[in-house]
């Protein structure tokens, strides 16, 4: 909506369009064109666009990764240590605030039908499924750990760098040894 706002489109038009069915409600400001193919990840997509520090974090990254059988209910973010947390009334959103070091470690950059959405690699959201163990079980991160060994391209020096930086290096130790 900001960005039509800018263009010199009013509100008024734009809720016009909308009941008219020209265009779709994604998210709270969020709108889209109803002749457009069905965004593949709408709720990624649309937390991301909101907020661009948003990294997607933990079971949502998992699950774009391909490396849990988990269905996120929620969207995880990462955003850095003092950021104001986004308020959603949908999709229901986890945020989760790291600290500079651990926040910047891992980021890689997808352009999702015209979006771009930050996710943490592989190994770095291998790594903070180990961190956050308590929150979303051991067992989801020991089976991220058998998803990441199928993948045939494991990076043991990567694992271990952002291991350290997270401070579960010896947490993940035996885990590592134990698959390869």
């Amino acid at each position: 909506m900001s960005e039509a706002i800018k263009l010199g489109i009013s509100r008024y038009s734009l809720y016009s369009l909308r009941d008219r069915g020209v265009i779709e409600l994604v998210s709270r400001g969020i709108y889209r064109l109803r002749t457009k193919p069905s965004l593949s990840s709408p709720d990624i997509q649309s937390v991301c666009y909101r907020v661009p520090k948003a990294v997607i974090f933990l079971i949502s990254a998992l699950s774009f990764h391909k490396m849990t059988t988990q269905i996120p209910h929620e969207v995880s973010i990462a955003v850095p240590v003092r950021s104001r947390a986004p308020s959603f009334d949908y999709p229901p959103v986890k945020v989760y605030h790291l600290k500079s070091e651990i926040y910047c470690s891992g980021i890689e950059e997808h352009v999702i039908d015209g979006i771009k959405v930050k996710v943490y690699d592989p190994e770095k959201t291998l790594v903070d499924t180990f961190r956050y163990r308590n929150k979303i079980g051991l067992d989801v991160a020991v089976e991220a750990l058998k998803f990441y060994r199928e993948r045939g391209r494991m990076n043991l020096n990567l694992i271990s760098k952002y291991a350290k930086i997270c401070r579960v290096d010896k947490i993940m130790q035996p885990y590592l040894e134990a698959v390869v």
